[in-house]
């Protein structure tokens, strides 16, 4: 099969912004000795990662906070250039992670809809003919002529995820979003992610809900500290994965 996604010795480096808390009287007399005891030190996100993902196919990625799960997802989004190595991606994304980003708080939940199946590539029409399927998905027909900037975050975000997931993607990246809503909202965004892996949508997905990843992925990547830790089957990667972190008090290993 032909690859969706192809990593090559991928890295990403990141430089962060220096905050000074010296006082004024030290930057005018002594500048150079201030900025340079400021500085920074660069930071490793993710280390020459190479990973392939063939067209439907569903990846999960799993790994601790600060692993560099979501750099990654980041990098093959496009919202995010590799320091080092390259990112192919052979589709258009659509990434599930800032879903909250791209609504306009002034605009009603209506017009919000609207507006981000269009900038997700519907016509307008489209999103209008799929608007009650839409509304429906998100369950918030009550609050959808109000005001965005009446949401509460959690509301806003099942908006962004109703609006992307009925958008026809072929290439699907979801970070850590089904943890919004309440449990019957969750039941259908599964759902929606089987029934689009059974039409053949290419999905990346991560998450710290290990049995989500088993359930629902073909192969597992765990992240830690940047780096590709071990890649294979769900069962066998989320195993060694328990193991390593204490939760599974076995000996196996992948």
């Amino acid at each position: 099969m032909r690859n969706a996604i192809e990593l090559d010795r991928v890295t990403k480096v990141f430089h962060p912004l220096v905050h000074y808390n010296a006082g004024l009287k030290s930057i005018l007399l002594h500048p150079r000795k201030v900025f340079r005891s400021r500085r920074a030190r660069p930071m490793l996100a993710i280390d020459e990662i190479s990973l392939d993902v063939e067209f439907g196919e569903s990846l999960g990625i799993l790994g601790a906070n600060g692993a560099g799960k979501s750099t990654l997802l980041g990098l093959i989004s496009g919202i995010l250039k590799p320091t080092s190595g390259s990112v192919r991606v052979y589709d258009r994304t659509w990434p599930l992670m800032e879903l909250g980003a791209a609504l306009e708080p002034h605009l009603s939940g209506r017009e919000n809809i609207i507006l981000n199946g269009v900038l997700l590539g519907m016509r307008r029409r489209e999103v209008e003919a799929r608007f009650d399927e839409i509304l429906a998905f998100s369950g918030l027909e009550p609050f959808i002529d109000q005001l965005l900037l009446t949401y509460s975050a959690g509301m806003q975000m099942r908006l962004g995820f109703s609006v992307a997931i009925h958008a026809d993607p072929t290439i699907l990246l979801v970070d850590e979003v089904l943890a919004v809503g309440d449990a019957a909202f969750r039941k259908r965004c599964l759902g929606r992610i089987a029934e689009l892996r059974r039409n053949g949508v290419t999905i990346v997905l991560v998450s710290h809900a290990l049995e989500l990843i088993e359930d629902h992925c073909d192969r597992a990547a765990w992240i830690d500290r940047g780096r590709l830790v071990a890649l294979g089957s769900p069962q066998e990667v989320v195993k060694r994965y328990r193991y390593q972190v204490g939760q599974l008090p076995t000996e196996s290993a992948v």
